[in-house]
């Protein structure tokens, strides 16, 4: 007899009832022989809002689940409280806003980190456009997410559909910055000095999670807010022990950059879609510049600035387990 390969599933969230459609998709989870599953759900409302509907489905659902109350408002203290509470062999982070897995997912995920030994896998996160939806934003595919190669290597990821080997020395002990949490950008910090400090990434193109993409989010306005924020963090992290020698460098290649893809985008006139894939990525590197001249990420979330007392705790609130005796 050996013991279970022990997973634990995070998932945060803030004022979401899709978080429903999120936990019902992994009930229909295939779990491995020789497999234990367990969920965490991270409430980063100011009010404990998501704890009813959690105990209302636990008891339909083949797994336990743990409820952490952490607010609020500041997705790094939920992601935060997802590795606090942890205590299996691996944590996977799912978004909470409908996100929809299939029966393999888990299979998938553990059959990359076992022929790797990586210590964070990511898994593609695939968009699902409505009737509302642009047509050149389907066609451009804009809200899907996979991981960038540099030299054949991934030195950066995203905590929408990612496994971490909690064992691995440059996981343990390691957390979301408190101060990114509301800007986002956070996860891009945290897998950057990750991949920095050794860690290694690695990809499981099968192991992906569906999620439908929010009228709220399908518009260029918003695509371009989310890259030029990307662009800010990725100029902050590429800027941090440079000289200001070389950071003027990196601002002008960068600028240079801008420049070429917003030319780009004026000679893509007659394809909106390569029009306005071109516009972002100069909207990106526009960002790149920024950051890299130390200005700080625009905020994305939260509605209210968090006070100092409450970003010092990880958990920021009771954590409370349901099980559900299969």
């Amino acid at each position: 007899m050996t013991d279970p390969i022990r997973i634990d599933v995070g998932i945060c969230t803030f004022r979401r009832p899709q978080l429903e459609q999120t936990l019902r998709s992994l009930a229909g989870l295939h779990v491995p022989a020789g497999v234990a599953l367990r969920v965490i759900v991270a409430d980063n409302d100011s009010a404990p809002s998501a704890r009813a509907l959690v105990y209302a489905l636990a008891a339909g659902l083949p797994f336990e689940i743990v409820y952490v109350h952490c607010p609020a408002s500041n997705i790094s203290l939920a992601r935060n409280a997802c590795l606090e509470a942890a205590s299996g062999d691996f944590l996977i982070f799912m978004d909470d806003d409908q996100e929809i897995v299939s029966g393999d997912w888990l299979t998938e995920f553990l059959s990359v980190a076992n022929a790797t030994r990586a210590d964070v896998v990511l898994g593609p996160v695939l968009a699902i456009y409505g009737e509302d939806a642009p047509r050149w934003m389907r066609e451009g595919d804009f809200h899907s997410t996979r991981p960038v190669r540099v030299d054949g290597k991934i030195r950066t990821g995203y905590s929408g559909n990612t496994l971490l080997r909690l064992s691995s020395a440059v996981v343990a002990g390691r957390r979301f910055s408190l101060p990114l949490g509301r800007s986002g950008g956070e996860d891009t910090d945290y897998f950057t000095r990750l991949h920095r400090a050794g860690g290694r990434i690695a990809y499981a193109p099968d192991a992906a999670a569906r999620e439908p993409v929010p009228a709220a989010r399908a518009s260029f306005t918003w695509l371009a807010k989310r890259r030029f924020r990307s662009g800010q963090t990725h100029g902050r992290l590429a800027g941090e022990g440079l000289s200001r020698m070389a950071i003027a460098r990196e601002c002008l290649t960068a600028t240079a950059k801008a420049g070429y893809c917003l030319g780009a985008a004026g000679l893509s006139a007659f394809s909106t879609a390569r029009r306005n894939h071109h516009a972002l990525r100069g909207v990106l590197h526009a960002g790149v510049v920024v950051g890299l001249l130390g200005v700080d990420e625009i905020q994305q979330y939260g509605e209210d600035v968090l006070p100092e007392a409450a970003i010092e705790d990880p958990i920021g609130g009771r954590m409370e387990g349901k099980r559900h005796a299969a």
